[in-house]
């Protein structure tokens, strides 16, 4: 048998009602059992001592003083000679079990407690030395409280308030962890989830988030797959027809087959990078103003390089290689369709590095910007009609940075061309 549930409902309202109940049950104990054994106590020496007092006075002859306490205090005495009682009294309840003990322990003679609990009323009938039988009659809550039953059943209620109250918040939560547990079920399966959004808590939010960051990955990694068998078909296909048909005519010269060798070698090349991705790498402590000097130096030397960087540059954990790639592809791409300038910037706070890299060359309109971060894609018409490449490298790149948990964008520079802004986390 299995005593823990299985569901995260039923756990949670396991995991908040017991420790209450747990909790309430000790304060009960400790607290308002001795709470209740006190306020008895005192009820019963308070009863058993205007008994007594009474009694004295009845044992002296002074009947009428004892009826006037009895009047003054909220007790109704009478006297009879013979009374029909049931056999069995009440001095061993738990109502009147100490006034019958502080009774036996003030009186020389036998004390008999009879209860009404219908009309809640308490009767002690105590033989005279006259041979008659005194009763006493009051109310039972002169000898019993009931608070510490009322406190029981106020903890028992707060309890069920308690569990009326969570119960639609954990619902609402258990609802989202489902939603997240099908939404995954079907992107394992290659299907979309519509519909699905990140609702709830934050936590489960930010879940649900990478969760739907994840499927984008997923869909752009076959995506960038496919395209990648699209390109090398399509773009490995014509320079070896060209080469077939200029061998067999014998209209190539030499240096015209090394070029289109040179252009197929760039092209495999590109695509084997692609193909293969970041190589296993060890995180380490990186500063990249240095880093963005050298590329920059070693990419554009023949620019002018304008650089903003701050006096104490941030310090972040990165794979260093994998970073100068991607910095390393992205300016590579200023540096080739730069007019003059190339501008690199870095932004500091607490939880983030900014980098911003911009040239003045013919940037990309705002329509093909999304185009030119993807795979295989070369944008000749907007950037230039004889730069080559194998539209690898942005798509490198961002691939790059998302790995690092960042972010790429493409944007307009105020120096009129391209302004590639990359935020990384520290």
């Amino acid at each position: 048998m299995r005593l823990i549930p299985r569901s995260f409902l039923w756990r949670t309202i396991l995991m908040i009602l017991i420790p209450l109940i747990v909790a309430q049950v000790i304060v009960a104990n400790a607290f308002f059992g001795n709470h209740w054994s006190r306020v008895h106590d005192t009820l019963a020496r308070t009863l058993a001592g205007e008994i007594t007092t009474m009694m004295n006075f009845m044992d002296r002859g002074n009947t009428d003083a004892a009826q006037q306490m009895a009047r003054d205090i909220g007790i109704n005495v009478t006297f009879h000679e013979k009374l029909n009682r049931p056999k069995h009294n009440d001095n061993h309840s738990h109502e009147a079990g100490r006034l019958a003990s502080e009774l036996s322990k003030r009186l020389q003679r036998r004390a008999k407690i009879y209860i009404d609990k219908g009309k809640r009323l308490v009767y002690v009938d105590i033989p005279t030395k006259d041979n008659q039988i005194a009763t006493f009659g009051t109310s039972l809550y002169r000898i019993y409280s009931t608070s510490t039953e009322v406190f029981i059943i106020w903890l028992i209620g707060s309890i069920l308030i308690v569990s009326i109250l969570i119960a639609p918040f954990i619902i609402m939560h258990t609802r989202s962890i489902r939603r997240i547990a099908r939404a995954a079920n079907r992107f394992g399966r290659g299907l979309d989830a519509p519909g699905f959004e990140p609702n709830g808590s934050k936590e489960i939010r930010e879940a649900a988030a990478s969760m739907i960051t994840m499927k984008e990955r997923l869909d752009r990694y076959n995506r960038t797959r496919t395209d990648m068998l699209n390109a090398v078909s399509h773009d490995l296909k014509a320079p070896l027809t060209r080469m077939r048909l200029a061998v067999e005519t014998g209209a190539a010269t030499d240096a015209e087959l090394i070029r289109d060798i040179d252009r197929m070698t760039e092209m495999v090349n590109g695509y084997l990078a692609f193909a293969r991705g970041e190589m296993p790498e060890i995180e380490q402590s990186t500063e990249l103003p240095a880093m963005l000097t050298r590329i920059a130096r070693d990419a554009a030397p023949n620019k002018k390089i304008i650089t903003e960087f701050p006096d104490i540059p941030a310090q972040f954990y990165a794979r260093p290689m994998a970073l100068a790639r991607a910095f390393g592809n992205i300016i590579e791409n200023a540096a080739r369709y730069a007019n003059k300038r190339i501008k690199i910037t870095e932004r500091d706070t607490t939880d983030q590095v900014e980098v911003i890299i911009e040239d003045d060359g013919p940037g990309i309109p705002d329509a093909r910007k999304k185009d030119a971060l993807r795979p295989f894609v070369r944008l000749d018409d907007a950037r230039g009609t004889d730069t080559g490449g194998t539209g690898l490298g942005l798509s490198i790149a961002q691939t790059a940075i998302e790995n690092h948990g960042g972010q790429m964008f493409l944007e307009d520079s105020d120096l009129g061309g391209l302004r590639v802004r990359i935020v990384l986390p520290i």
